[in-house]
């Protein structure tokens, strides 16, 4: 793995841009994720209650994901993105005053959550679709891979500052620094120079091009099975960190700074994920690498449920971590390597709505089951299902590219 070839979309200034205030602005959105964690956990020491705030942030998505990518295809992504993010700003600091205040309970957290998964629906598939725009096709799966990269170092630097800090200061100041934190980003997308971006024309309304977008991915069948994959990720592998709280709490007994252990071990094996697709010279073998991935997140997921010791569960979530990354990394460059342009943003929210928006049920999900089987057996049975799903959706998208490469 060259350095070049690690790297190569840092040539475009765009991306640079974009990568560099992402870097800040994932660092602050994952230290208010963990410290809102800890703060529904001290407030109700529940887990359900920690099932239901992860449902109310990802069910908006699910709903309004569709509409988000009509969006994103028929107007500029970048102002789309910067009006995101200033929304998104406004509501960290709304729930980082309101925590200083000593006043917050869960009722708050659940309606600023909503509120946010109404900003996410439209951010999540624009920002996706939007990368083409920035590096052009022939670095996109490295693009895709250095954004996942960024994603999983803010996981594991978010994680550990806000264990530090919220045992130190208290939640609020996570929530104020995650709010600080959007002006990296706002500032990069404002300095960039673009080419005008293909837009859909709007001769047709969005309830036809919402249509349009759900037609063309029924019927194509590698999309559709890609889609089916992403679904049981989503369902099965994504949702138990809902649970690290418990984890921590409960079953390790080591408070906040072990949430911030955990998230940030499964963080860094997700970073690790990341690089290793980040320095693949070509975007081929993408559905081999998502099928085995899927089946090492099921196996580490059911060790990582039965392990005594913290120690021994951080191991395991590192591996755990880098089978997520190569799932999601290889699903999604496959998804916009097949897309039309004028399809990307629809595609994509499809991408968005499958892996984030089903989190609210399988949040849900995750809560009930740790309820009534305890943590470490729900995510037992989680991982079993994750290796399920490579037998299944995960065949079938391999018989896809294999009928589509036959064609080509």
């Amino acid at each position: 793995m060259s350095r070049s070839a690690l790297f190569r979309s840092f040539r475009h200034r765009n991306y640079r841009l974009y990568f560099s205030g992402q870097l800040v602005s994932l660092t602050g959105t994952w230290m208010q994720s963990t410290a809102q964690g800890w703060l529904v956990y001290r407030l109700t020491g529940s887990s359900l209650a920690l099932g239901m705030v992860g449902f109310a942030t990802l069910l908006p998505v699910l709903i309004f994901g569709l509409f988000g990518g009509v969006l994103a295809d028929r107007l500029p992504k970048r102002r789309l993105l910067i009006v995101s993010q200033v929304l998104a700003m406004v509501l960290a600091t709304g729930l980082s005053l309101l925590t200083f205040s000593g006043q917050v309970q869960l009722w708050h957290v659940v309606c600023f959550a909503v509120c946010l998964g109404l900003v996410n629906a439209v951010e999540l598939p624009t920002r996706h679709s939007f990368v083409v725009e920035m590096v052009g096709k022939e670095d996109l799966h490295n693009a895709i891979a250095l954004n996942s990269s960024i994603f999983h170092l803010a996981r594991v630097m978010g994680p550990l500052l806000a264990g530090a800090l919220v045992g130190i200061l208290g939640e609020a100041w996570c929530f104020a620094i995650n709010a600080v934190s959007f002006l990296a980003v706002i500032w990069g997308l404002a300095a960039m120079r673009l080419e005008p971006g293909t837009t859909t024309p709007r001769q047709a309304g969005m309830r036809e091009h919402l249509a349009e977008g759900l037609r063309y991915a029924g019927r194509t069948p590698l999309i559709r099975s890609i889609l089916g994959l992403i679904c049981v990720i989503s369902l099965m592998g994504t949702s138990t960190m809902v649970l690290f709280p418990i984890f921590a709490g409960e079953v390790f007994q080591q408070g906040p700074q072990g949430l911030g252990m955990l998230t940030a071990s499964s963080g860094l094996g997700s970073l690790l994920g990341a690089l290793f697709m980040a320095g693949r010279a070509r975007a081929t073998g993408l559905g081999v690498i998502a099928v085995w991935g899927c089946a090492g997140l099921g196996t580490t997921l059911a060790l990582f449920g039965q392990a005594p010791m913290m120690w021994l569960a951080c191991c395991l979530l590192v591996p755990s971590g880098f089978s997520l990354m190569a799932v999601m990394a290889s699903c999604n460059t496959m998804l916009q390597l097949a897309a039309p342009d004028a399809m990307r943003g629809r595609v994509m929210s499809l991408y968005t709505m499958l892996y984030m928006g089903m989190g609210p049920f399988a949040a849900l999900a995750a809560g009930w089951l740790a309820h009534v089987l305890g943590a470490p057996v729900a995510v037992t049975v989680m991982g079993a299902s994750c290796l399920a799903g490579a037998l299944g959706p995960g065949r079938a998208m391999l018989r896809a590219l294999a009928a589509s490469s036959a064609r080509t």
